[in-house]
């Protein structure tokens, strides 16, 4: 079996590739691993949706296994660096949902200051406007430099931090965007909008160290993993009234059970990961994903120039221009 699909996708992509492959279409396998294993064991690529995780013990049940496609956002699911020993190229596009991603930001943030009121010199008490804000963007993914793009029309101050982008990198300039240290970036933003890619090594990065700095009425906006946050601060911030509110669009299962920090506050909204998932998005993430997969599957067999790296900070980006070949 050439390529195995348990996410639903587009119908017209399906098609194209089951015109050029041999495909399996089975979404019941989402809620089935046991047979999701078995199904593995002689395909050699898989499109599977964000509920499914793909860690190294999957991995042994799917010798033949060449691509793991993720038309939907987000990776946390799927061990990297098991899929890097086994020459398993985890398959996305990190464009396809910039622009998605870019407006449900921009659209929290004058939710969150406009129907949050804060306390004025003059004693009133009413929300703010977007215009003159100094915006700290966190994480410089395509999303982000979108972001900077849009908010120009606003005429804010734009800060930007990520540990991956060095503060010479030309780049910061070419985005409108002043660079900055983290914790200037929490102590002088109006908004923090947090999009930084979670890997182990930021589990609870935004912890009391930098949050006991923030400006005071702070709004916070984070399409990131909520694991980038330490839920003891947050929750002390939040309630103390310092961030004013926080919008938290991918939180992991269990952090508003009744005995966790951030249970029953009232100025903490949270979605489930509603920012990069638009009709136009997973269109273009489909399309994207599926010529990556059709390239690799008629590449020859074990041809080491076809392999993309997926180990942390190396995941193969894709162009989404288009919505088909």
């Amino acid at each position: 079996m050439d390529l195995l699909v348990i996410d639903p996708i587009d119908a017209e992509v399906m098609r194209w590739l089951a015109s050029r492959h041999r495909l399996r279409f089975a979404p019941e396998l989402a809620f089935a691993p046991r047979e999701l294993r078995r199904a593995l064991y002689n395909v050699r690529a898989a499109i599977v949706p964000s509920s499914v995780s793909i860690d190294a013990e999957t991995l042994d049940f799917a010798p033949v296994l060449r691509a793991v496609g993720r038309v939907s956002a987000g990776s946390e699911n799927i061990d990297l660096e098991a899929c890097e020993r086994r020459h398993v190229e985890v398959v996305r596009s990190l464009t396809a949902s910039a622009r998605a991603e870019a407006e449900f930001v921009i659209g929290a943030m004058l939710s969150m200051l406009r129907r949050v009121p804060v306390r004025g010199p003059d004693g009133s008490v009413a929300g703010r406007e977007l215009g003159g804000a100094t915006i700290g963007l966190v994480g410089m993914p395509p999303s982000a430099r979108t972001i900077a793009q849009l908010l120009a029309a606003f005429g804010v101050r734009i800060l930007g931090y990520d540990p991956a982008l060095h503060a010479t990198d030309p780049s910061w300039a070419d985005w409108h965007v002043s660079h900055a240290g983290l914790r200037e970036i929490v102590e002088r933003a109006d908004v923090l909008c947090v999009q930084l890619d979670y890997f182990s090594r930021y589990h609870g990065l935004l912890g009391d160290r930098f949050l006991r700095h923030c400006k005071p009425n702070q709004v916070v906006v984070s399409t990131a993993h909520s694991r980038l946050f330490d839920e003891v601060a947050l929750a002390t911030a939040l309630k103390s009234g310092r961030i004013a509110a926080a919008w938290l669009d991918s939180v992991e299962p269990g952090a508003l059970d009744p005995h966790r920090p951030l249970h029953g506050i009232e100025t903490l909204q949270v979605t489930p990961r509603v920012a990069s998932t638009t009709r136009e998005s997973r269109q273009r993430s489909a399309w994207a994903v599926a010529r990556r997969i059709d390239e690799l599957l008629e590449a020859p067999a074990a041809a080491p120039a076809d392999f993309k790296s997926t180990i942390p900070g190396a995941l193969a980006d894709l162009e989404a221009d288009s919505l088909s070949p």
